[in-house]
């Protein structure tokens, strides 16, 4: 579980971040969502610990993250996975010496412990025997998969994706968000996903966190924001036709 308290995070004068509170389950997909300049990115990367807010603070399990020993931050650091927006894969390294990475920064392993580690994330995302393949000779949502078999080869206690179906064809795109809430269940991950994709929103957002402005706007689950009469919510989420006419079904159903 990550608890966030009251935290605030500025750039000069400008006051990205005003004070956010909230709490992200273990074994739960969670969506921050938001128009550009609401503060998700900052938000994302305060997480992560590449920002350190002026005030508040970030737990995880119980753990205040300002106040671990160096010890303590390069263990949670080893406890976190990140899928970049662009995968992020290293054009120069092989599908197996990307996936290889994180191990040989953060473990101690003979080289026949760590493909075995390869070789089990990738069957996980259905992507086996493409080991000596370049990310060049990968279609998007190939490149993408690896990342996640990337992101999740150290066991990770928290995944953290950063607009995730960006580049994807919506069928794939599809295909990543099932993979991610697969992910996040069977291994009992804590998941934030930043997105702009309402299709993600509305499959495995079990918990959405709107920010606008800097401040949380809105919470609940992809349920909830059905039903929500809060405006803001309303004019982003539903500003298509389509969505608009889907909350119109699910609204005449349950009334």
């Amino acid at each position: 579980m990550i608890t966030v308290e009251n935290i605030h995070k500025s750039f000069g004068d400008n006051k990205v971040l005003k004070g956010i509170d909230a709490t992200f389950e273990r074994g739960k997909t969670s969506l921050i969502i938001g128009q550009s300049g609401s503060g998700k990115t900052v938000f994302l990367k305060s997480l992560l610990g590449l920002f350190q807010p002026e005030q508040g603070s970030i737990s995880f399990d119980g753990s205040i993250s300002k106040e671990m020993s160096d010890d303590q931050k390069r263990q949670l650091r080893q406890d976190m996975g990140m899928v970049f927006q662009g995968s992020a894969l290293f054009d120069s390294l092989s599908v197996e010496e990307n996936i290889m990475f994180p191990i040989k920064m953060f473990a101690n392993q003979a080289r026949s412990e760590m493909l075995d580690r390869v070789n089990a994330v990738l069957k996980r995302v259905n992507l086996e025997n493409i080991n000596a393949k370049f990310p060049a000779e990968l279609s998007g949502g190939m490149q993408k998969r690896v990342a996640i078999a990337r992101a999740i080869v150290m066991n990770p206690k928290y995944l953290f994706c950063d607009e995730p179906n960006s580049g994807l064809d919506p069928k794939t795109a599809i295909v990543i968000d099932n993979l991610i809430q697969e992910i996040t269940k069977e291994y009992q991950i804590t998941t934030v996903i930043n997105s702009h994709d309402m299709n993600s929103v509305m499959e495995i957002g079990e918990k959405i966190l709107f920010l606008k402005d800097g401040l949380k706007a809105w919470e609940g689950s992809n349920k909830e924001i059905f039903k929500t009469d809060n405006e803001s919510v309303v004019d982003f989420v539903y500003s298509s036709n389509l969505f608009k006419k889907v909350r119109q079904v699910y609204l005449d159903e349950t009334n």
